[in-house]
C-alpha cells in the first residue's frame, strides 16, 4: 500500500470561472488522462475542502468558494488507509474492566487508531488482541470501541466499549456533557487568575490545515469566516505555580466540558499561556522554549480523572492515574531549578 499523501494541481479554464470549488474539482479531475489515479467524486472534494486540503496559494479554501480563471488549486489527496486494524500484542495498563466496557492509562507516544502515517502499533490494535471480537462496532473497522481520544503525546484515561449498548450509553454521556474529564499540565508562564473558564470557538486552522485554532481570533480576519468553528469550553484551576532559571511555569487541572481536537492545546496557547512541550501551538519566535520543548519530546499533558455512569449498572465510576514518569520528571526537574 502507498502510504504517502499526493498533491494533485488543477488550473481553472476560462470556461469554469465562477464555479463553486467542489464542483470544480470533481469536473476538472473527470478531465484528467488517468482520472483513476487518486479521482475526485463531488462528495471527496467536498471532504477535502472541509478538512482544509485545497489550497489556493497558502489559504485553504471551502466548497462554496467562487473558482476564477487562471487559480491554481492545489489538492492534497491523503493516503489511503487499510480496510480495517489487525491485532497486535501492544502491552495494555488495564485500570478497570467488566462486560461491558474497560479503561486504560494510555502512554505517551501511542496514536490510539490507525491513520495515514500509522497503520500499526496503535492502542486499536492493542484492545483487538487483548479483546478479539468483543469490542463495539459503531467506530467502525479502524475504530473499534473508541468513545473519546487522546492525542498521541497526550497520555492518561480512556474509556472503551464492549458492546454497542454501552458505546451509544457513553457516547450520549460525552455529548450531553456528564463524562468528568480532568487533565493535569505544565503550561508556561505564570498565570495570575486562580481559577477561570475559556470560552472559545474551534475549528480548522484556516491556513495550516494540520492544526486547529480559536476561531474568534480577529487575526484571521475573513479566512475564517466561512469555516465551521465548534463550540469549545475549559475550565483551569491554578494547582501550584513554579519559578525557576528555566522561567515561569503553572501546574494546572483542566477541565474539559466539549472534546474538541487539541481543546487544552489551544486555548492555552489562545492566552498567551502554552502547554510545555508543545511544539504544534506552543513556542512561536520563542527560541530558548523552542529548544526546551524539542527536548521533552512532547506535550505536558496527562489525563487524570475520568467520571462516567456505568451504562449497564447506573453505578457512578470514578477513575485516576499519577502522573507518569515523564510529568514527574519535568515537574521535579523545574523544581529543583528555582
Amino acid at each position: 500500500m502507498n502510504t504517502a499523501n499526493r498533491t494533485l494541481h488543477f488550473t481553472v479554464p476560462t470556461e469554469a470561472d465562477g464555479q463553486r470549488a467542489d464542483i470544480f474539482l470533481a469536473a476538472a479531475n473527470s478531465m484528467r488522462t488517468n482520472p483513476g489515479e487518486g479521482e475526485i467524486t463531488r462528495s471527496a472534494a467536498q471532504r477535502l475542502l472541509a478538512e482544509g486540503r485545497v489550497l489556493l496559494g497558502e489559504s485553504a479554501i471551502t466548497k462554496n468558494h467562487r473558482v476564477k480563471a487562471g487559480d491554481i488549486l492545489i489538492c492534497e489527496i491523503p493516503a489511503p488507509v487499510p480496510g480495517e486494524a489487525i491485532p497486535e500484542a501492544i502491552p495494555l495498563d488495564i485500570v478497570y474492566e467488566d462486560g461491558d466496557l474497560l479503561v486504560v492509562n494510555k502512554p505517551r507516544g501511542l496514536v490510539v487508531h490507525p491513520g495515514a502515517g500509522n497503520y500499526t502499533g496503535t492502542l486499536v490494535n492493542a484492545l483487538l488482541h487483548y479483546c478479539g471480537d468483543g469490542l463495539s462496532g459503531i467506530g467502525g473497522v479502524l475504530r473499534p470501541g473508541i468513545v473519546h481520544r487522546l492525542d498521541k503525546d497526550t497520555s492518561g484515561l480512556m474509556v472503551v466499549a464492549k458492546n454497542d449498548f454501552a458505546h451509544q450509553a457513553l457516547a450520549a454521556q460525552l455529548e450531553s456533557r456528564q463524562m468528568g474529564r480532568i487533565y493535569n499540565a505544565v503550561v508556561c508562564g505564570a498565570l495570575k487568575k486562580e481559577s477561570f473558564r475559556i470560552d472559545l470557538p474551534i475549528g480548522r486552522h484556516p491556513i495550516d490545515r494540520k492544526k486547529m485554532a480559536v476561531l474568534a481570533d480577529t487575526r484571521f480576519g475573513t479566512r475564517a469566516a466561512s469555516i465551521r468553528a465548534r463550540e469549545a469550553i475549559t475550565d483551569i484551576k491554578v494547582l501550584e505555580r513554579y519559578e525557576s532559571n528555566r522561567g515561569r511555569f503553572t501546574l494546572i487541572a483542566a477541565k474539559l466540558f466539549t472534546g474538541r481536537t487539541h481543546q487544552i492545546r489551544v486555548h492555552m496557547a489562545h492566552i498567551g499561556h502554552p502547554v510545555l512541550g508543545d511544539l504544534t501551538y506552543g513556542t512561536g519566535r520563542q527560541p530558548l522554549l523552542q529548544k526546551l520543548n524539542e527536548k521533552l519530546g512532547g506535550q505536558i499533558l496527562h489525563a487524570t480523572q475520568l467520571k462516567f455512569t456505568h451504562p449497564a449498572t447506573g453505578r457512578e465510576m470514578e477513575f485516576e492515574a499519577p502522573w507518569p514518569e515523564y510529568f514527574q520528571k519535568v515537574v521535579m526537574n523545574i523544581t529543583s531549578n528555582r
